[in-house]
């Protein structure tokens, strides 16, 4: 079935593909820029050249992205206060957030505790209110932060609190806008004052209005039902029971947000070996980058750099092209193989999530993704592999195939879901295996250069996920999907916290039900919530 003498993947040709994507010319490889384009054109080229079927013209899915590119002067936010009204100062007061739609909504106001519903908990703030219509008052993080022995994790953070699953919550009970405030009687020594806008870029937004507000704006919120933040954060905490509640008669809200956007067509770079059956494996990896490191970089001190991702994710990347030349070298398999480079990664699983959502070939027929992110900087000879028990068949599989390339695997995390592009299959409800060589002090900073790359263990790291491929594409019998519920106290198979937050935000298009829809991820676990001045997602 297979050819004698398939494409034989060496240190050299992969790590080629690097050099080029993680060259000065390239200027980090933007989500949005031309920069992306052309190395989506090279991408193409090489599929091309492998004589890989094209499932779109020239391998390229187009998809579109808006850029919230700033503030305007039509963003306000009024507060009906009883029989006074006031209009607040942005900056000060108020600041929309990012993740925000546009257009104007009143109402009245309803305080939601920390907007969190956790079955899996026994919690639920939206257990005894109605919020169809209203305005929600909400706080930031989780509840119980000070005490380590939560059921929410103390000081770590669970997938609650994320703004987007806060706000996507909020949406959920028929709110039509959100004011979220900084729970700073959790953080003693922090200050009222609000963090900046962020631009951000998003294939849709929440469909809902979000502002950040002040400790202050609250307090003056909260005053009229003889209640304070301190005070309502403490009934929570006491034993983490809700204390949600709608503010007094005569106090509303009237949210105009008008964010700066422009609209961009990006790509994802798609192509095709046939199979001898319809069923295909799915070989994928983001291309994209931090461009010059103007939002989201590890080293913001040297924002205008490029951050030439050569790790992240050229790596993977190179991966995918040398594994798409193999196997189209290796004759036909029971079935076919499929290879995605994802745009958008970075802003938040944009292309997976847009492909997810428009395949170009039905899912239902695709066995198992598997997903490549940073394997170019292996250390003492581990591996990291996710999502091993999201599929029925892969423990024995992914145990031979480790020992024949001779790691030390950690597969601890064997959920399918985080922060990088298999979360948008496995939303999907398809097999998933993610494979990861650890976190460096390099990491979304300009140093990750392409010579600090390790050629010769990616190479091996790829030696193992063709094996496993090739199996699962002349296997009698596809892998089950098995979900996977994630344990939020798990460890960081980086073997610690502290390289920064997932910056990004998973598009509606990926959500599922609110235990499962916005996970901590492996990759990029968050700081200490203590920290979140720096952050804007959480």
């Amino acid at each position: 079935m297979l050819a004698t003498a398939p494409y034989s993947i060496t240190p050299e040709s992969y790590l080629a593909h690097i050099k080029f994507l993680a060259s000065p010319d390239l200027k980090g490889r933007l989500t949005g820029t031309p920069e992306l384009n052309k190395a989506a054109d090279c991408l193409a080229a090489q599929f091309a050249h492998a004589k890989l079927q094209p499932l779109a013209a020239k391998y390229l899915q187009d998809f579109e992205v808006t850029a919230r590119t700033g503030l305007s002067d039509k963003d306000s936010l009024a507060l009906g206060l009883g029989e006074q009204s006031r209009e607040l100062k942005q900056g000060a007061d108020f600041v929309p957030l990012n993740l925000s739609g546009n257009g104007k909504v009143g109402g009245s106001i309803v305080f939601a505790g920390y907007g969190i519903t956790a079955p899996e908990y026994h919690y639920d703030d939206y257990s005894h209110i109605d919020v169809r219509d209203k305005v929600v008052l909400i706080l930031r993080h989780e509840p119980q932060e000070n005490d380590d022995k939560s059921v929410f994790a103390g000081k770590d953070l669970t997938q609650h609190a994320v703004f987007s699953s806060k706000i996507v919550n909020a949406k959920l009970h028929g709110a039509k806008a959100v004011l979220i405030v900084n729970d700073v009687p959790n953080h003693p020594g922090d200050s009222d004052e609000l963090p900046r806008f962020e631009p951000l870029m998003a294939t849709e937004d929440y469909g809902i209005l979000v502002d950040q507000v002040s400790v202050s704006v609250a307090n003056r919120l909260l005053a009229g039902s003889k209640e304070t933040l301190q005070n309502v954060i403490s009934e929570i905490d006491r034993d983490l029971t809700a204390h949600s509640f709608a503010l007094a008669s005569g106090v509303s809200a009237t949210v105009i947000i008008d964010l700066q956007q422009e609209k961009r067509i990006v790509h994802n770079v798609v192509a095709y070996w046939p199979g001898e059956t319809n069923e295909y494996v799915i070989l994928g990896a983001h291309y994209d980058h931090l461009g010059l490191g103007e939002q989201n970089s590890l080293a913001p001190s040297q924002a205008g750099t490029v951050h030439p991702g050569a790790d992240d994710n050229a790596s993977g990347t190179a991966g995918v092209v040398e594994l798409a030349r193999r196997f189209a070298s290796s004759g036909v398999h029971r079935r076919g193989f499929l290879f995605l480079c994802f745009a958008g990664e970075e802003e938040g699983l944009l292309g997976s999530a847009y492909y997810a959502a428009h395949p170009l070939k039905p899912l239902a027929d695709a066995v198992t993704m598997i997903n490549m992110d940073m394997i170019g900087r292996l250390k003492n000879n581990k591996l990291y592999i996710g999502g091993e028990g999201t599929g029925s068949t892969f423990k024995p599989l992914v145990d031979e195939a480790t020992r024949h390339a001779g790691f030390e695997a950690d597969q601890s995390e064997i959920g399918g879901y985080g922060a990088s592009d298999h979360t948008s299959f496995t939303a999907r409800q398809i097999p998933t295996l993610f494979f990861f060589s650890g976190l460096h002090g390099d990491y979304r900073k300009p140093g990750d250069t392409w010579d600090k790359i390790h050629p010769q263990d990616a190479v091996r790291v790829l030696a193992e996920v063709s094996e496993i491929a090739n199996t699962l594409a002349d296997a009698p019998e596809r892998p089950r999907f098995v979900r996977v519920a994630e344990n939020p106290h798990a460890g960081t198979i980086s073997g610690g916290g502290g390289y920064g937050p997932y910056f990004g935000s998973i598009p509606t298009s990926v959500v599922l039900p609110m235990a499962f829809a916005f996970p901590m991820c492996a990759k990029d676990r968050p700081p200490p919530k203590r920290d979140s001045k720096r952050v804007m997602f959480w």
